[in-house]
């Protein structure tokens, strides 16, 4: 059985999907390779509008493997290193995807898998999800999923969630922005469908454009270069087929031709 599940359709839409439910989606190094392979071949990819990362089973993922984790605790500092090193691949290979990212979260999630939360653009909870960096319940911390928790709650939401490793529901998780929206378990597959509606009208261009300059400019002071380089991004868009397609089409009142 594959514990981790990828598909592509026709209309640019990239499906990742956790698969292995009876471990409650637990990472282990197997999870973390096969996510570090998929996620490399949506690098390469030219037609893909959207990726969705969602899960199998109750459980969108409980974090670690414990077993995986007795293993490496057994293990060298060498190994441990090089185990370490593939999960922030994995990681940073998430966060840094041209395409737009949309994560669909229910049950538990759980150390690893806020990371995967915290590390996609759009994240859309069930109501009954419960969250929890729970690594300091068996004597670890969240390091490798640190700066994107951190980026997605803050300083002082971190502090707090870091150091307790207290549970807290699908509220507190949009509170603190870890999540955008709060639905019904029952909704989750029609909020994926509207998303998808939503990226296939977009500009195909421009939505990887729009990522970008969110990372281009994001925390720099607005000085002559960052305006510079915004003034830049919006001139080439203007004249290329897609933004001179795009404008055409809303003054006809017709459809884009992407």
């Amino acid at each position: 059985m594959n514990k981790v599940l990828f598909t592509k359709d026709n209309n640019g839409i990239a499906r990742i999907t956790l698969n292995n439910p009876k471990k409650q989606n637990a990472f282990d190094d197997e999870i973390i390779l096969d996510l570090i392979n998929i996620l490399s071949e949506i690098e390469q990819s030219e037609d893909i509008r959207l990726v969705v990362l969602s899960s199998n089973g109750k459980n969108f993922s409980a974090g670690a493997d414990l077993n995986w984790m007795k293993r490496m605790s057994n293990s060298d500092y060498d190994a441990n290193m090089r185990d370490a090193s593939a999960l922030t691949t994995m990681l940073q290979k998430l966060n840094n995807l041209a395409q737009p990212t949309l994560v669909i979260i229910k049950g538990a999630v759980f150390g690893g898998g806020v990371g995967l939360v915290s590390c996609c653009d759009i994240a859309i909870a069930s109501n009954d999800s419960i969250f929890s960096l729970s690594e300091v319940k068996v004597g670890l911390v969240p390091a490798t999923i640190g700066p994107y928790v951190i980026r997605a709650i803050g300083e002082r939401n971190a502090r707090r969630f870091f150091t307790s490793g207290e549970r807290f529901g699908a509220e507190v998780a949009k509170n603190i922005n870890l999540v955008h929206e709060v639905i019904e378990e029952s909704e989750l597959e029609a909020k994926v469908e509207f998303y998808e509606n939503l990226f296939r009208k977009n500009g195909p261009k421009a939505v990887l454009a729009a990522k970008k300059i969110v990372a281009d400019i994001s925390n720099k002071e607005i000085d002559s270069s960052v305006i510079s380089h915004t003034c830049k991004v919006i001139s080439e868009l203007r004249m290329s087929d897609e933004g001179k397609e795009g404008v055409s089409a809303f003054l006809e009142k017709r459809d884009p031709n992407w």
